[in-house]
């Protein structure tokens, strides 16, 4: 496109007194692209933030894989040496789950109990830099980790004695009767994710094989990886090795339900953000056309001038294209202005216990936004389609007939 087609488009686009109307309508096209690109940058990052924070937080309270087997695992040690050997796999520890009952002064609660070693613990989880009061590695066969937020709702503190109910009974002189074992609380660990914090409680493998009546046998091995993006691939590795008596899952496969939910709800809101920039191409359209009514004499001059059907199009092309391209590049500052804002100043406070964090995370990705700016630059050039048509389509001798 010449120079002189970028003259046209420019000198018709400027502000002068007797066409403040279109002007005005120009503005309007460019505020609206402008909200629709900084609305749509704005929620994606934050949705893309969120989807990003749940992972970091699932990934530091559950291990990347989990080996689980038909009524426990018998033989941990020899599972757990079997997949050390094999590629991409950085550590791996054995570990008992089951429900239980939390009392405490009468108070009853469910809790989730994860039976683990210590020290072998910190090699799976990242639960042993999550301690806010004592340390992990301290925990004996006696205590107890609970979350900060069950601490607090519970009024606990280091060396507070609470009582865990087993689902199983014992024989008694009164009849069957709940097992119950007291543990003193000997840590208290901070994940971040509202329901760790209130429903899951840590105790030493030997005590939970003992709370749960397992004997020897533990309920599966945690494992750790070197590249969560290839767990799926690690974890049919591990299959192959053992064998079909286990079961071995990867952390996307534990939570496929919640993951794929974010990313059906991104898509979705993408979609219904891009109509205010759709509406926005509306305003081009009936701006161009506007113009066309009332540029038409100087259309017709510059055909009798010589100017092309092409000519005439391509400058009207561009006049829609400035006002989408100037709407995306303020909507692209003002979005991430926004995001820098969210991000660094947290003034947007959220219930945990509703949406697991207490304010917005923010991730900016240069995929997502490439991706807005170009689906606001292309809705605005499809706009800009039939104004450019009707234009070039105009007969100067029609119109200079009744000048």
């Amino acid at each position: 496109m010449g120079s002189f087609e970028w003259m046209v488009a420019l000198r018709h686009l400027r502000s002068r007194r007797k066409h403040a109307f279109v002007s005005l309508i120009t503005v309007i096209s460019v505020l609206g692209i402008m909200v629709g690109v900084a609305a749509l940058i704005t929620v994606i990052s934050v949705m893309t933030g969120f989807s990003s924070y749940m992972q970091d937080r699932i990934l530091g309270t559950t291990s990347h894989i989990l080996i689980t087997g038909v009524g426990g695992i018998e033989d941990a040690q020899d599972v757990v040496s079997r997949v050390l050997d094999l590629d991409h796999v950085v550590a791996a520890a054995p570990y008992v789950m089951g429900q239980s009952l939390l009392k405490v002064e009468g108070d009853v609660t469910g809790v989730v109990v994860r039976g683990i070693d210590p020290v072998q613990e910190a090699g799976v989880t990242d639960l042993a830099g999550n301690m806010t009061r004592g340390s992990l590695e301290d925990l004996d066969d006696n205590g107890i980790v609970i979350g900060v937020e069950l601490a607090r709702q519970r009024g606990l503190r280091i060396g507070d004695l609470i009582t865990l109910v087993s689902p199983s009974e014992i024989s008694s002189p009164f009849g069957m009767v709940p097992l119950m074992e007291r543990f003193a609380v000997e840590g208290i660990f901070d994940t971040g994710m509202y329901e760790y914090d209130t429903g899951l409680v840590l105790v030493t493998t030997v005590a939970a094989q003992t709370f749960f009546d397992l004997g020897e046998a533990v309920t599966g091995v945690a494992v750790k990886t070197d590249d969560i993006y290839m767990t799926h691939e690690i974890a049919e590795n591990i299959q192959g090795e053992l064998g079909h008596s286990f079961w071995v899952r990867d952390w996307r496969e534990m939570n496929q339900n919640l993951f794929s939910a974010l990313k059906l709800e991104k898509i979705t809101m993408f979609i219904i953000l891009v109509l205010i920039i759709v509406v926005a191409a509306f305003n081009i359209i009936g701006t161009l056309i506007l113009v066309v009514m009332e540029k038409g004499r100087e259309i017709a001059i510059l055909k009798a001038m010589g100017a092309t059907r092409k000519n005439i199009g391509r400058i009207f092309m561009l006049e829609g294209l400035v006002i989408g391209l100037g709407g995306t590049t303020l909507g692209l500052l003002l979005g991430l202005g926004l995001c820098f804002i969210l991000a660094n100043y947290q003034f947007v406070e959220l219930p945990a216990s509703v949406y697991y964090v207490t304010t917005l995370p923010v991730k900016v990705q240069l995929m997502d936004v490439a991706a807005i700016c170009l689906a606001a630059t292309v809705v605005s050039f499809i706009a800009t389609v039939y104004p450019a048509r009707r234009a070039s389509m105009l007969n100067p001798v029609e119109i200079l007939r009744y000048e």
